[in-house]
């Protein structure tokens, strides 16, 4: 049977993680990280996954206090969880828009040290100028030249990385290249993994090419099993044209699971738990992120609002763009009326995020199903709860994918490479 890969990202500044819940807590306390990368390793997981924001949400000029408002930095949360963890991949979430790459490398050259071997980087770009305020280079890059410095970037890595032998003796680097000329000598010896793992979270074309190119894990979301087998055929064609192999690449999407003692307590549980995801507050908000507009007079037991999306609004700042609103108005519309929904009710139906749903082990089938059906190689678990929200995943679906055999007992190696089945890169010094 194919091998399941799994991952858990820490829930945190987002709208779909429910902060009322009685069992919810911080999510800046240590403790907070600790239980969850805990429950991860128990679990077998490959690796443990942190997100990054580099500047607070806002919503019609004021801090958005909908979502929570502040979060550590990733690399200095892994490093400290290095410490309380043996097996498990620690990854973070580092943008190659606003940091550079001598600086880069060194951080995580340093955890997969001190974690002998289970760094990853997900490197993200950004062409928002909202986010370069906060950096002295300002203003931002054109969208067509942040894969070009992310590739770049995370090449430059590479060679800093390789400007150490294996045996431990360094050399000095030289890079000249568009976005970075640099020269000198790397301060810390070539990372146990050879190079932490590149994880690379993008759907667009120069997203899918700059995976097939550069990357070892895709973070993807695609909430059907039709879609997910087009978007893993896809990228897996592209990798030929690198010279790479099927394997070197694992897709990853980002799931949701809501378990029940039966598939009909689930299907409730789930329902429950979306109602407080969006809230009459959040679903304003979902809608005000498509018109564009300021409809905090509408209820949100009402009607959609009559009037179109203004497509050129910064109502919004901070959040990922809605490409096209005015299709995205239409079927919002066009589902509204056909069924008879409320703005929220609207905002519920369409914006639920790929979830499986139902007992442990109906979701232990389906997550087999796409993984044997070339959907995915496995699954970044995305809790609504913090820091719990995985406790239920590991005590009961797990240990039946462990019994089916599509999912390891046991860790066969220590590194996150080894967990993943990717070998050492080639050494280029």
């Amino acid at each position: 049977m194919k091998q399941m890969h799994l991952a858990a990202h820490f829930p945190g500044v987002n709208s779909t993680t429910v902060w009322a819940d009685p069992r919810s807590r911080s999510q800046i306390d240590f403790t907070s990280f600790e239980h969850l990368a805990r429950t991860a390793e128990r679990g077998k997981f490959d690796f443990f996954f942190l997100a990054e924001g580099l500047r607070l949400r806002e919503h019609n000029g004021r801090i958005h206090d909908l979502d929570v408002v502040g979060r550590p930095e990733s690399l200095t949360v892994l490093n400290a969880l290095a410490a309380v963890t043996e097996r498990l991949g620690l990854a973070a979430t580092v943008n190659a828009t606003f940091n550079e790459p001598y600086e880069l490398a060194r951080r995580l050259a340093t955890l997969d040290h001190l974690s002998e071997g289970r760094a990853a980087w997900n490197v993200v770009t950004s062409s928002d100028a909202f986010t370069g305020e906060n950096f002295r280079r300002g203003g931002y890059l054109d969208r067509a030249d942040r894969y070009t410095r992310a590739a770049e970037f995370v090449s430059t890595a590479r060679e800093l990385w390789d400007s150490w032998t294996p045996d431990g003796t360094s050399r000095p680097f030289a890079h000249s290249g568009q976005h970075f000329e640099i020269s000198g000598e790397f301060t810390v010896p070539r990372p146990p993994q050879g190079h932490p793992v590149v994880i690379q979270a993008g759907d667009s074309d120069e997203g899918r090419e700059f995976a097939a190119s550069t990357a070892d894990v895709v973070f993807t979301r695609h909430g059907t099993l039709e879609a997910g087998r087009a978007f893993y055929a896809d990228v897996k064609a592209r990798l030929a044209t690198y010279g790479r192999q099927p394997a070197d690449l694992k897709i990853m999407p980002g799931v949701t699971v809501v378990l029940g003692g039966t598939d009909e307590e689930a299907q409730r549980n789930a329902a429950a738990i979306r109602r407080q995801q969006v809230s009459p507050q959040n679903a304003i908000l979902a809608l005000e992120q498509v018109w564009g507009r300021d409809l905090s007079s509408y209820d949100p037991d009402g009607p959609l609002p009559p009037v179109d999306p203004d497509p050129g609004s910064s109502l919004v700042q901070g959040r990922v763009r809605v490409a096209d609103p005015l299709a995205v108005a239409t079927r919002w519309r066009e589902l509204s009326e056909a069924k008879g929904l409320s703005i929220r009710q609207t905002v519920i139906e369409s914006t639920a995020r790929q979830s499986f749903i139902g007992s442990p082990e109906t979701v232990a089938a389906e997550l087999e199903k796409f993984v044997a059906d070339d959907a995915a190689d496995g699954f970044i678990l995305v809790p609504h709860l913090t820091p719990g929200g995985l406790d239920d995943f590991v005590d009961l679906v797990v240990p039946l994918l462990q019994e089916r055999g599509s999912f390891r007992s046991e860790y066969a190696g220590s590194t996150l490479r080894s967990h993943l089945g990717l070998t050492e890169p080639v050494w280029k010094g």
